[in-house]
Formats: C-alpha cells, sequence, structure tokens
C-alpha cells in the first residue's frame, strides 16, 4: 500500500517545477492579502488567536470575516507548502537541494502563523507587524529559489567570470532589503494602524510628532539609491555587449522602481489613502521578487582556483630571505 501510495505521489521534473511557482503565487498572494487586513483597520477583527473571540469561527461582523479569512487562505498556502515538500521527495529525478528549499516553505509559514499570533496578542505593536511582512520577504527567498533551482537542472547554466557585474546585481538584494524595512517603518509610524477606532494600537514615534516625516524622507532617500545603483548595473551590463531583451531583469526592475517613486510621491501628497498603500506593497513585492529573480538570472561564479605553487628548482639561488 505504500508502494502504491508512493508511485501515486510521484512527480516528474516538469510536474514538481508547476508546483514549485504554484506555492510562489501563493506565498505572494498572502502578503496581499495581509496588507489589505491591515489598509482596512482589520487586523484586530479576531482580537484572540488561535480562535476568534473564543470561538472557532468568527461573528458576522466585516472586520472579524476579512481577519478571519486571511487566516483561512493562510492556512490554505500553508497546505500548498506542505504538498509541495511532499513531492519534493517524490519528484524523480530526487535532488536534495529542491527538497531543503522546499522543507523551508511549511516552516516559514509555521513561523508566519505564530508571529502572527503574537502580532495580534501585543495589539498591532510596530516592531511585530513590521516583523510579520519582513518574515514574508525573506519565505519569498526561498520560494523563489525552489522556483529557479526546479527550472534549470544542475550544471545546465554555464557560471560567470563577471565578478563586478554578478556581485552588483547582488548589493541590488542587499539595497532592496533595506528599502523594504524603511517602509515598513514608514507604514508602522503612518495613519493605517490597522484597527479600530477606540483600539490601543501603538505606533511608531522614534523621533516624536514627526516620526512620519522623518521616515518617509528616509524611506524615499534609500529608494532612491536602490533606483540609480540599478540604473548603474543596468549600463554596466550593456557595456559588457550584453544584449538586453525588454524582458531582461535589471530593465523590469528600474521600471518597477519609477513607477514606485511616482507613486510614493503621489500618495504622500494625497495623506496616504489606504488604496494607493495597498498598490505601493503590492509593487513593492512584485520589485521584491523582480530583484531576486535578476539575481537568480546573473547566476552563480566561477570559482577562484587556488594559486599553484611555483615548482621546487635545485640549481635555484637560495632567496636572501631565506632563513
Amino acid at each position: 500500500m505504500r508502494t502504491r501510495l508512493l508511485s501515486r505521489l510521484t512527480v516528474d521534473e516538469a510536474q514538481f517545477r508547476r508546483v514549485s511557482y504554484f506555492a510562489l503565487g501563493a506565498l505572494g498572494l498572502i502578503v496581499l492579502t495581509g496588507a489589505a487586513v491591515r489598509l482596512t483597520n482589520s487586523g484586530l477583527g479576531c482580537p484572540t488567536w488561535p480562535k476568534c473571540y473564543g470561538k472557532v469561527y468568527p461573528p458576522l461582523a466585516t472586520h472579524a470575516l476579512i481577519e478571519f479569512g486571511n487566516r483561512a487562505i493562510s492556512g490554505l498556502v500553508g497546505v500548498v507548502t506542505v504538498v509541495t515538500a511532499v513531492l519534493a521527495f517524490t519528484r524523480r529525478p530526487f535532488r536534495r537541494d529542491l527538497a531543503w528549499l522546499a522543507i523551508s516553505l511549511p516552516l516559514g509559514v509555521v513561523a508566519q502563523a505564530v508571529l502572527g499570533g503574537f502580532t495580534v496578542r501585543e495589539n498591532l505593536a510596530p516592531g511585530f507587524v513590521m516583523s510579520h511582512f519582513l518574515l514574508s520577504m525573506v519565505i519569498l527567498i526561498g520560494a523563489v529559489a525552489l522556483a529557479w533551482r526546479a527550472t534549470y537542472p544542475p550544471g545546465s547554466r554555464p557560471r560567470s567570470t563577471d565578478r563586478t557585474l554578478v556581485y552588483g546585481v547582488r548589493a541590488l538584494g542587499f539595497l532592496g532589503a533595506i528599502t523594504l524595512f524603511a517602509g515598513t517603518a514608514a507604514t508602522a509610524a503612518g495613519p493605517h494602524s490597522g484597527g479600530l477606532i477606540g483600539n490601543h494600537v501603538k505606533r511608531l514615534t522614534i523621533e516624536g510628532p514627526n516620526t512620519l516625516e522623518w521616515a518617509v524622507h528616509q524611506h524615499a532617500t534609500i529608494a532612491a539609491v536602490f533606483g540609480v545603483a540599478t540604473i548603474a548595473v543596468w549600463l554596466l551590463k550593456r557595456s559588457r555587449g550584453v544584449p538586453l531583451d525588454p524582458l531582461e531583469p535589471l530593465t523590469v526592475l528600474g521600471l518597477l522602481l519609477a513607477g514606485q517613486g511616482l507613486l510614493g510621491s503621489v500618495q504622500y501628497e494625497l495623506k496616504l489613502p489606504s488604496e494607493m498603500v495597498w498598490l505601493h506593497v503590492v509593487l513593492a513585492t512584485i520589485t521584491w521578487l523582480v530583484t531576486l529573480w535578476a539575481i537568480a538570472a546573473e547566476g552563480a561564479l566561477v570559482p577562484r582556483r587556488a594559486p599553484v605553487p611555483a615548482a621546487y628548482e635545485p640549481d635555484r639561488e637560495p632567496s636572501l630571505a631565506a632563513p
């Protein structure tokens, strides 16, 4: 019976590749639904966790249904990641790297669920809310790596010898992560606390009443550096004579950052309407995925070879530095 079950669960390379991309899409979707919960002021729609008001089902109230709906979707995403992890072991041929990456996805979802529970129990404290979003971005790293590795067999892509270009693209990942962190700080200081009027929800106040303006300016400055660095790396790659088609990830990344800059400026001038903030989060998530795509597409480097020691020559004159 066990053999029959394993045979039914066995997937080939193409099937597992589709599963990995489905898991990536599901993990990206839950980020957007989570942002919708916050921006509809439904973060405390279910003030208890894991149950809602001490029950397994929510009351017929809009904010409770929105919050509980996000929890239900998170549960479905968890099931998707568990299935992906199981299929990574039944994939033929089996690959250890895919199995490890697949296992990280349900572990990340469990960590998110626990962190989400603490976030609710701490009344949406800024540090917990920021960590909740940033953990999602970390999980997406594993999901992108899984989908990318499932697409290309080991050794099918030549390694790069252009260390400057590869390290330049990888540096964009660091700048992207710092930009995301600064963006979560701006949101934590903004008007969208995630709770209803009357809920006691702490806000980020490290700069007193000017925290929002300070955080937005820091975020904008870092994002501008990210954009300029992207243009610089794009020009560097072009100078190498590499043909850049419209779907070159660096090109897509540059366009996304330009759009994000425009959207961020407009939403700030309009006093941060929730719909535009949600769109900003959507584009931020897509921008992070494209950044990871660019890093993966640039590939790995050819390892440095250790210097070969000079052959010993008996008739060679000894060095003055020799003992």
